[in-house]
């Protein structure tokens, strides 16, 4: 499939092919099988793009955000729910990794043995609160392709919470699409060690970061969307020549390439700025979905049926923008762009 982002270096340039090497031939269409979906990311962390953007420091590979989001794109091409939850990967390393307390759950991380599952605690399906020195609530969902993930909650600027699987109790949810993200709901109630508190983390850059992410994967579903409905329109023939040759079909498919590209440039050209970031999500996110439809609606009836692909990329967009919680982010963004700074959260010292 052509590459409609910024020109690549020859470094980027062979990381793609390699990714896409790696695809050939494995599973398209992922199903929430814990198994299928661990040896995918176990071929992911071999290939060394698993953390790739996060520092060397850190234990990471050290890439630049353009080859990250390198990797998220190619992810959204052919596993959505994987390049959701390798951004987590990114983001919660970034918060992990300076506390020594950590060091053990973020070599995992980077291996691909445990999952963490990064929410905002001001997101409307984020309801927990203090119990005494025990954290309570509930998690509507949470999308970190493990069925028994670590949760990590970004409480307003410097603050965060790990709790450890034993203390959440997870529950399979029904979704759209989003093949293999193993969606859960949480039930809450961490304590002692099961709990850490993390201090003078830096959540703004942990949330800006998973913004991007949920941009460049929704840039790859855009395009592989667009892309695929190309394709069947050059082979379809109908009156005598193939689709392409009528000019509204031609302007259809210009229109989705394009929004694909430009979702993807958003998610490339973004500094570190929560409201940009935000911006860049939510117009890659409903953009994937426009582009799924309409590439859907260039198949015809066929698009309907599940063994052509476009009613899947649809099915993908519409669970990968509720699973970034884009309208949760926006809540966060509007206030930051008046200067309230991140919604309020429990503190365990009741301030």
């Amino acid at each position: 499939m052509r590459w409609h982002g910024p020109a690549l270096d020859s470094d980027q340039r062979d990381l793609m092919a390699v990714l896409d090497d790696f695809a050939t031939g494995r599973e398209a269409a992922l199903a929430d099988d814990p198994d299928v979906v661990a040896r995918l990311v176990r071929g992911l962390v071999a290939l060394g793009v698993w953390t790739l953007g996060t520092p060397e420091e850190h234990g990471g590979g050290g890439a630049d955000r353009a080859t990250t989001a390198l990797v998220l794109e190619r992810l959204g091409r052919r596993w959505p729910a994987l390049g959701w939850a390798c951004a987590q990967a990114h983001a919660a390393v970034g918060v992990l990794a300076p506390d020594e307390r950590c060091a053990g759950l973020t070599g995992r991380v980077h291996a691909g043995t445990a999952a963490v599952a990064v929410v905002d605690a001001g997101s409307a399906h984020v309801r927990l609160a203090w119990s005494g020195d025990t954290l309570t609530g509930t998690v509507d969902r949470v999308d970190a392709a493990a069925e028994a993930p670590y949760l990590l909650v970004l409480a307003g600027e410097d603050h965060a919470y790990l709790a450890d699987p034993s203390a959440c109790t997870a529950r399979p949810v029904r979704r759209t699409g989003l093949g293999g993200a193993l969606t859960r709901s949480l039930e809450v109630e961490a304590s002692g060690a099961a709990l850490l508190e993390l201090t003078g983390v830096d959540a703004a850059a942990a949330r800006v970061r998973l913004r991007l992410g949920a941009a460049a994967v929704a840039a790859g579903l855009a395009a592989v969307a667009a892309a695929t409905a190309t394709a069947y329109a050059a082979e379809r023939r109908q009156f005598g020549a193939a689709l392409t040759a009528l000019p509204t079909v031609r302007q259809s498919l210009l229109d989705q390439t394009t929004r694909g590209a430009v979702a993807l440039a958003a998610a490339l050209a973004v500094a570190d700025d929560p409201v940009r970031s935000l911006a860049a999500a939510r117009a890659a996110c409903d953009g994937a979905i426009d582009v799924a439809a309409a590439a859907l609606q260039a198949h015809g009836g066929y698009g309907y049926l599940a063994e052509y692909p476009a009613e899947r990329y649809l099915r993908d967009a519409v669970s990968l923008r509720a699973a970034a919680d884009v309208q949760g982010a926006a809540v966060a963004a509007a206030r930051t762009l008046v200067g309230l700074g991140p919604a309020p959260s429990p503190r365990k010292d009741g301030r």
